[in-house]
This record gives structure tokens, C-alpha cells and sequence, in this order.
């Protein structure tokens, strides 16, 4: 997902988002320790879901990427920096857009499937990483019991908590199907052309109502069931690995 704010009142509706969620670490619940332990959760989660973007893209043909320098895990190269801060201290956010060009791809797949696709790759990583990080939290809990009541232990598994739960949450809610989400793409890969003339028809108003449930609680009423669902079958996973199963 990308978004461009130019109006003042987004970034200040923004900028409080930012100070009341900061609020909860130096007064509430949260502790600075945790933001930092966070980071590298974060740094994962936004890097690898623009790396799938542009390495999709670039297996369908499409170069773009790959000359903007895009094919790489440097998160300097797709962070975006307001949308990393929202990340860390809203819970939402985005890094920077991968320009593609539909144009390039090969005559195997269509410009709608192939959007699709290189769409859909982003969220995908997402949850491979929850899967990955939740099978290296069972293994570590397993083996090196000892290590995990180190301090440097329970550090490490505080970080690979929050990039699970990263992961997981950033996955889910670019598959919410409404502009500009990855999700919206996603949809109009499998919508029959009638549809999607409407979609795109209405596209402005698509967004001013996804805009609503972002910065409402409707977006964590929509997806807080499957980000827990979700996160249900993977702690399962890390007890059946931990305990031998």
C-alpha cells in the first residue's frame, strides 16, 4: 500500500495518531524497550513485502523494478519514512511504492493477472514470514531452553514476537479490498470486466471509505478476528514444535 498526503489535515489527523499511540509507551502500557525491540520486526516486514512486489514483477517480465534498484533487502531502498513511523507507532502503514509497468510483461500472463500477482506477493511474503519466525520461536524455545532465560534471550524472542505479529498484521490488512491497498488489485484480477469498470469507475469513492475505516476503529473490528485467528493456528505451530508433537 502507498499513500501521498497533501492536505494538511491528513498529516495532522496523522500526527495525533502518532502522539496519542506514543502516549502509550512513555505513559501506559508500553515501554520505549519494546518500540525499539519492535524495529527490527518492522524493517523485515516492510522490506521483504516491496522485495516480493519487485521480484514478482521482474519474473513476469517487468524490468522497472530492477532498474529503481528495488531488487534488494536494503530497507533503505522501500522505506517510506512517514509510513514507517505510522507502522511503529500507529500500527498501520506502508512502505515506498514499487513502479511497475504492466506493459513489460510476458504474453504468459495478462496485465490483469499480472497486477494481480505482483499484488498479491506482497501480503503472501507476509505470512511466510510469520510462518518462518514462528517455526524459529518453537525451535529456539525447544533447544535452547537456557538461552531464553537469558536477558539477551528474551530480547530475541520479544523481537521475534512483534515480527510474527508484524508480519501477520501488515498481511492481512493490504488484503482489505479497497484502494489503495494491495488487496483492491487482488480483486480486480478475478473480477469479471463488467465489474471491474464499475470498480474503477468508483475508485474515488472507494477510497474516502477505506480512508473512514482507517483512521475509525472499523479497520480493527474488520480484521482483529483473522489477525487473531491467524495468530491462533501459528502459536499452536510453535507449541507443537516446542513440545515435540
Amino acid at each position: 500500500m502507498y499513500f501521498s498526503f497533501s492536505n494538511p489535515w491528513m498529516i495532522g489527523l496523522l500526527v495525533i495518531l502518532v502522539i496519542q499511540n506514543l502516549q502509550r509507551y512513555m505513559y501506559g502500557s508500553g515501554s520505549i524497550l519494546e518500540l525499539l525491540i519492535s524495529i527490527p520486526g518492522l524493517l523485515i516486514a516492510i522490506t521483504f513485502h516491496e522485495f516480493a512486489h519487485a521480484w514478482v514483477a521482474d519474473k513476469l517480465g517487468d524490468d522497472t523494478p530492477r532498474n529503481q534498484g528495488r531488487l534488494s533487502l536494503n530497507p533503505l531502498a522501500h522505506l517510506d519514512p512517514f509510513g514507517a513511523i505510522l507502522m511503529l507507532f500507529a500500527g498501520f502503514g506502508w512502505g515506498k511504492p514499487v513502479t511497475i509497468n504492466p506493459s513489460n510483461f510476458n504474453r504468459k500472463v495478462s496485465i490483469k493477472k499480472g497486477n494481480a500477482l505482483v499484488s498479491l506477493a506482497g501480503p503472501a511474503m507476509n505470512f511466510i514470514l510469520a510462518l518462518l519466525f514462528s517455526v524459529i520461536f518453537g525451535l529456539i524455545y525447544k533447544f535452547a531452553d537456557g538461552f531464553i532465560l537469558s536477558s539477551v534471550g528474551k530480547v530475541v524472542m520479544i523481537a521475534l514476537q512483534y515480527t510474527i505479529f508484524m508480519n501477520v498484521g501488515l498481511g492481512v490488512f493490504n488484503l482489505i479490498p479497497l484502494p489503495p491497498l494491495d488487496g483492491a488489485k487482488i480483486l480486480l484480477g478475478v473480477l469479471p470486466d463488467n465489474a471491474v469498470r464499475w470498480y474503477k469507475l468508483h475508485e474515488s469513492f472507494l477510497y474516502i471509505v477505506f480512508l473512514v475505516i482507517w483512521i475509525t476503529p472499523i479497520a480493527s473490528y474488520m480484521i482483529a478476528p483473522i489477525i487473531s485467528f491467524i495468530d491462533a493456528k501459528l502459536l499452536q505451530l510453535i507449541i507443537m514444535i516446542a513440545v515435540g508433537l
